[in-house]
């Protein structure tokens, strides 16, 4: 039954480690960090990601300088 459990605890490690961090540098020098992989929306021109909060954020991709997988 111990095993069950040591094999269980290392399953949910490996899992939090899946999701990456992202830092993206803005052109007006701000560093603002997303909890996944960020995407453009093409049709609008906006950069969309979920911060550390958990919130979705939108800027143009335009305001856009470096994103850097961290």
């Amino acid at each position: 039954m111990k095993k069950h459990w040591i094999l269980i605890a290392l399953c949910l490690v490996g899992l939090a480690g899946c999701s990456s961090e992202y830092l993206i540098n803005t052109t007006d020098g701000q560093m603002l960090t997303s909890d996944g992989k960020p995407h453009l929306d093409e049709d609008t021109g906006m950069l969309e990601f979920e911060d550390s909060e958990g919130r979705k954020q939108q800027i143009p991709q335009t305001q856009v300088k470096q994103i850097i997988e961290r």
